[in-house]
C-alpha cells in the first residue's frame, strides 16, 4: 500500500462534498508529475485530502483509491473547463482516480502545524507545494493521523 495526498479547493470540491457523495472521480489534473503520480496508484492506496486556497490550509481528511487510473473524459469534452483540444481518446494525455471517502477530521490539520512538526521536514507538500497529487511516506502518513488527535 502507498500512501498520497491530493488537493483540492473547497469551494471546488470539498471533504464534506467528498463525505455526502461518498464517491468520485478525480479529475481536472493538468500537470504531468501529478497526473503519472496518478498513474501509479493502487486501489486500496490511502489518500490525505488537502484543502489548498482556504483558511486555514490543510489536511481535512483521508480517502481511499478505489479505481486506478484511466483516461480523464474531461479532456475530451469541448463543453468543459478541462477540455484539451491535444488529448486524443486513442491516446489520452491525462487520467483520472477514482477516490472513496474514508474519513473527516475533526479539526483540520494546518499547513502551519506539518511545517512546523519536524518529523514532517520532509513531505513533498513543503518542499514542492503546488504539486496537486503527491506521495507520502507511511511515517508521513502515520504522523499527520498522531496530529488530528493532539
Amino acid at each position: 500500500m502507498k500512501y498520497w495526498l491530493m488537493k483540492s479547493e473547497p469551494d471546488v470540491y470539498s471533504i464534506n462534498m467528498l463525505e455526502k457523495d461518498q464517491v468520485t472521480y478525480w479529475d481536472g489534473v493538468r500537470n504531468y508529475q501529478a497526473r503519472n503520480n496518478m498513474k501509479t496508484m493502487k486501489v486500496n492506496d490511502l489518500v490525505l485530502f488537502y484543502h489548498s486556497n482556504a483558511k486555514p490550509k490543510g489536511i481535512a481528511g483521508i480517502a481511499k483509491v478505489i479505481k486506478e487510473a484511466y483516461p480523464d473524459f474531461t479532456a475530451f469534452d469541448k463543453k468543459n473547463k478541462y477540455f484539451d483540444p491535444k488529448s486524443k481518446t486513442e491516446n489520452p494525455t491525462w487520467y483520472m482516480v477514482d477516490i472513496q471517502f474514508i474519513k473527516k477530521f475533526k479539526k483540520v490539520i494546518t499547513l502551519e502545524e506539518i511545517k512546523n512538526n519536524n518529523k514532517l521536514n520532509d513531505m513533498v507538500l513543503l518542499k514542492n507545494s503546488r504539486l496537486s497529487v503527491q506521495p507520502v511516506t507511511k511515517d508521513e502518513f502515520e504522523k499527520i493521523l498522531e496530529l488530528e488527535h493532539d
